[in-house]
């Protein structure tokens, strides 16, 4: 199984490391081929994450049609402060920017492969929305950053992690460790997730959420 975590220039870099490290002590727990890299759009290259935090170093290119499951990280930058104008450094200029690059074509190919899961954290959501590519499915993103996420025609769940098949999304930056234990859990089984909680010293929170079961008919 080939995990492939997409580094973009800006990208938090919990939101990528934290699945990272989660994913391939997973593998490493269950001996199972599970090869997760660290890659970008463009191919091999330093890749500086958002607020000059640091930079990760991308081994390979985005291959939609070899990878099992694709990560898509999310951005670090400043705040939304009230403002109609959009500062360069904010979050949301930052994702804006990959729709400039090789990335909504790879990721489109990805989500249109059979048997290949596209998971998010964080803001790595928005990527895929201000694409086009996630409209009216489920999927959930930061807080802050609900509103946006539906005002593309995205289906916004405000829950830590919402499994809608082929695509996994997880909302805030921590939520990334338990994205990674999740998906574990759904590839490898409970015990093999169970045992990498133990490891890492941390319990999944929340309920995933999936459109399946009865509605509720109270709002709470």
């Amino acid at each position: 199984m080939l995990t492939q975590i997409v580094l973009f220039d800006g990208f938090d870099p919990l939101d990528a490391i934290a699945p990272y490290e989660v994913l391939a002590a997973g593998g490493a727990i269950a001996g199972a081929s599970l090869e997760v890299e660290l890659v970008s759009a463009e191919g091999p290259r330093q890749v500086p994450s958002g607020m000059g935090l640091l930079s990760l170093e991308a081994t390979a290119r985005l291959e939609p049609q070899r990878a099992d499951l694709v990560v898509v990280p999310g951005a670090a930058g400043s705040l939304p402060d009230g403002r109609d104008d959009v500062r360069e450094d904010s979050i949301p200029a930052i994702l804006a920017r990959t729709l400039d690059t090789p990335l909504p074509g790879l990721l489109k190919e990805a989500l249109d492969r059979p048997g290949t899961t596209v998971a998010t954290v964080c803001g790595g959501s928005m990527v895929l929305a201000m694409a086009g590519l996630i409209a009216g499915r489920p999927a959930t993103t930061h807080h802050l950053g609900l509103d946006g996420l539906a005002a593309t025609g995205v289906v916004a769940v405000d829950a830590r992690v919402v499994d809608d098949g082929d695509l996994v999304t997880a909302s805030s930056v921590t939520s990334g460790l338990d994205l990674g234990l999740y998906l574990l859990e759904r590839e490898l089984g409970p015990r093999v997730a169970h045992a990498a909680e133990r490891l890492f010293g941390h319990e999944r929170r929340g309920v995933v959420w999936r459109d399946t079961g009865s509605a509720p008919t109270v709002a709470v």
